[in-house]
């Protein structure tokens, strides 16, 4: 299992000199760039490349913000890589289905709405990408163990201390900071670079770069 080196230092938002109002928030990126896990999501990019050669699925969830960038990265991946007619990369949402979650949540448990779906749809050598700013969402960490136990590769995308789920995970890509809002910045931010680099493989391997 691989995950991010230890974080000495959480970022977090705080006013620097006397700047106040919209710039005190955005003062805070350049230093949080300058710690990002580059090598961590460089492996990410590398297992979904190896993932859409071998034709396998990804899956992506995560709850409230993390639940919309799932369907906004699942497009990006599964729409934005199709480039000039070559093979399509299988990509869904676990959080686009809503008969289907809420069925999950009244009949069962609403910690069981991605683990239930990754029962039906998940298979050895699949991908699956859970985003959670915490890392400790119960139905996070419910979905990655019933991956694990089907075989799937588990890749998550969190913050602070990276929360249970980092144990979870085969690759994590942790946001050292300890703002929720810092945290959700960058996971957009990481999940474009993912995908951008993801893009332009498989337009270079079709002859399309």
């Amino acid at each position: 299992m691989t995950t991010s080196p230890n974080v000495t230092r959480l970022i977090s938002v705080r006013a620097r000199k006397s700047t106040s109002g919209a710039e005190a928030y955005f003062q805070e990126f350049p230093e949080l760039l300058e710690n990002l896990p580059y090598p961590s999501i460089d492996a990410v990019i590398d297992a979904l490349w190896e993932a859409y050669q071998q034709d396998r699925a990804l899956f992506v969830f995560g709850n409230g913000g993390s639940a919309a960038l799932a369907s906004h990265s699942a497009c990006d991946l599964g729409k934005g890589t199709a480039v000039n007619g070559n093979r399509r990369f299988r990509v869904l949402s676990l959080t686009d289905n809503v008969a289907l979650m809420t069925a999950w949540a009244n009949d069962q448990h609403y910690s069981d709405v991605f683990a239930e779906q990754l029962r039906t749809l998940a298979r050895p050598n699949d991908v699956v990408l859970a985003i959670s700013g915490s890392g400790n969402s119960e139905n996070i960490l419910n979905g990655l163990q019933v991956a694990r136990e089907a075989g799937a590769r588990t890749i998550g995308l969190t913050g602070f201390n990276g929360g249970k789920m980092k144990f979870l995970c085969d690759l994590c890509v942790v946001i050292p900071a300890n703002n929720m809002q810092l945290i959700e910045d960058f996971h957009v931010a990481v999940t474009h670079s993912i995908f951008i680099n993801l893009r332009d493989r498989i337009a270079q391997a079709s002859g399309n770069g």
